[in-house]
């Protein structure tokens, strides 16, 4: 989705949309004792406890079980309708617009109702309700473009184009104003205003995403310029990882095009409450993230970008079996069913149903015969359980289908390239770092793998350093990149450079149990042995792998051998 906030207001705006959700503090319910709770807490206060720690564990089931129990019980305690009504909101309950008439002063709860009473047609009710809306917080930016849709709700199309027109043509949200005006002006069949309102919208938004994209090439084809939507759909087939599969046949394009976005004012809505989600998203705010999604997917139940966003949410926050049930809510027809079925087989993969994902994998494999996106996927899940030789030949059957690799199949090369190198087949795995790089230079990772290997063989150490020290200036907070400097330092016996290159990198990654064998090593060389000795026991303390571990035994017994020591140090 377009980006509508910059990252340091991203926190407030989600801080704002909970306020009133949820109090500073965790006061008792009024039936509590004023003395110390006992060990475990019974009646409404255990209750209420146990659907905070839901909340915080975004185990929104849970959280609005023991909640609403507890509001049942203490139905007039401040705290509780507020925590109630955000758990009913986050799960989806019926029980949510009913709490959200007692929160005069919340915000969520304003928006909710907004919908409701655009659901039902009140219209009057709804402008009077979005003009009431607080200026500050998510209310704010959507507070324009939610008056901008209950115009056009109630027929007044030149009201609502005029709400937003100016704030398209200037202003920090340019780009998600233009974008609203070009979708109603679509749905009052003003198609010549829709295409240059959306030719500014996709002006002001360098890296647009997969919903801008699909709403772009509807306006355009619908205004006349089917080629250049087409065209837009195609480049679309090209990036944006895994969502490209709703692009990648010209028949799915087709249907994208042809497929309106946006129908109604109500949807219209939906798409505001949407778009300011994935932006808080995008800032690390989920949970205000997932309540604007919530308020979306009441107004247009079924609504697929909705539903991708909050189980991807679920996803994150360890809850993968949520995630799966909300996935299968997408409709079969959706132009992102495919995108949806092939979030569930990865979760399938997280949930140790490794057979299921598999055969999920290639089912849509079959069904989607040009896409290289189910074998690619395929390939990692067989990566990530060392099974290297199947992960092989599902990257191979991915990159047949991708024909001519350019620059956005670079990390399918990446990927297979580990593979061939965890299956002891260097040679190929070189000529798939090396043309990785070729279609996109400067990819910091690649350059990491395919220079830390070169010195680990000992081989091309001048321009294993060169690439190394180029990943870093790329990627200065990565200890690992950070980390495979300094051991080509160590290696080509710059003691000063190496250490002082992986203490950064032990600052980074103090848990890395690699990292603080390699400051090992290199203390040792520079004759630091206790330093040394001390950095070998905390990496011994760190699950190291069990080869390494034999060996980080034998260096606290021994010392570094002379066959380990860099070549400028070596005694042997």
């Amino acid at each position: 989705m377009i980006r509508l906030v910059p990252p340091r207001r991203a926190v407030l705006l989600a801080a704002a949309l909970l306020s009133a959700c949820a109090a500073a503090g965790t006061p008792v319910p009024a039936t509590a004792p004023a003395q110390a709770q006992p060990a475990e807490p019974a009646g409404v206060f255990g209750t209420y406890l146990a659907g905070r720690f839901a909340q915080s564990e975004t185990d929104t089931r849970a959280a609005a079980d023991n909640l609403l129990d507890a509001l049942r019980r203490e139905p007039d305690q401040a705290e509780l309708i507020n925590r109630a009504f955000a758990a009913a909101l986050l799960d989806g309950r019926p029980d949510a617009l009913r709490l959200a008439r007692r929160l005069p002063d919340n915000q969520a709860a304003a928006l909710l109702l907004v919908g409701s009473e655009a659901v039902a047609g009140r219209w009057d009710r709804a402008e009077q309700r979005v003009r009431a809306l607080p200026r500050q917080g998510p209310s704010q930016i959507l507070q324009p473009l939610l008056l901008a849709w209950v115009q056009q709700g109630k027929g007044q199309t030149d009201a609502a184009l005029a709400t937003l027109r100016p704030l398209a043509e200037s202003g920090r949200l340019r780009g998600i104003h233009a974008l609203h005006l070009a979708l109603i002006a679509d749905v009052a069949g003003r198609p010549r205003e829709a295409e240059r309102a959306i030719r500014t919208a996709l002006a002001e938004t360098p890296e647009p995403s997969l919903r801008l994209l699909q709403l772009s090439a509807g306006i355009l084809a619908r205004s006349g310029r089917e080629a250049e939507a087409l065209r837009l759909m195609e480049a679309l087939g090209r990036g944006l990882g895994d969502f490209a599969i709703a692009a990648g046949t010209d028949q799915a394009r087709r249907a994208v095009i042809v497929q309106r976005g946006v129908v109604s004012a109500v949807e219209g809505i939906a798409e505001a409450h949407l778009a300011l989600a994935a932006a808080l998203r995008q800032q690390g705010a989920g949970e205000g993230a997932l309540i604007l999604a919530r308020l979306s997917l009441r107004l247009r139940p079924s609504f697929a970008p909705a539903l991708l966003l909050i189980a991807e949410a679920y996803g994150e926050e360890r809850h993968p079996d949520t995630a799966h049930a909300v996935l299968e809510q997408v409709p079969a027809s959706d132009p992102l069913a495919r995108v949806a079925a092939l979030r569930r087989a990865a979760l399938l993969d997280r949930m140790d149903r490794v057979p299921e994902a598999e055969a999920a994998f290639r089912a849509i494999a079959a069904e989607v015969p040009n896409a290289p996106q189910p074998m690619a996927r395929l390939g990692d899940l067989l990566r990530a359980r060392n099974r290297f030789a199947d992960a092989i030949a599902a990257y191979d059957a991915a990159l047949e289908r991708v024909g001519t690799p350019t620059a956005a199949e670079w990390p399918l090369l990446y990927a297979r390239g580990i593979a061939h190198e965890r299956a002891g087949a260097w040679p190929r795995a070189e000529a798939d770092f090396k043309r990785a790089l070729e279609l996109s230079p400067e990819q910091p990772y690649v350059m990491n793998y395919l220079a830390y290997t070169w010195v680990e063989q000992g081989k091309d150490l001048p321009a294993a350093r060169r690439m190394l020290e180029r990943a870093v200036e790329l990627r200065p907070n990565d200890g690992n990149i950070v980390d495979s400097l300094g051991w080509a330092l160590f290696k080509m016996g710059d003691l000063p450079g190496a250490i002082r290159w992986l203490e950064r990198a032990v600052e980074l990654e103090p848990r890395n149990s690699v990292i603080n064998d390699h400051l090992g090593d290199a203390y040792w060389a520079a004759g630091r042995e206790r330093e040394a000795r001390f950095q070998w026991t905390r990496a011994l303390g760190l699950e190291p792998e069990p080869g390494d571990l034999v060996k980080i035994e034998a260096k606290l017994r021994d010392g570094l051998p002379p066959s380990a020591m860099p070549t400028a140090q070596r005694t042997d």
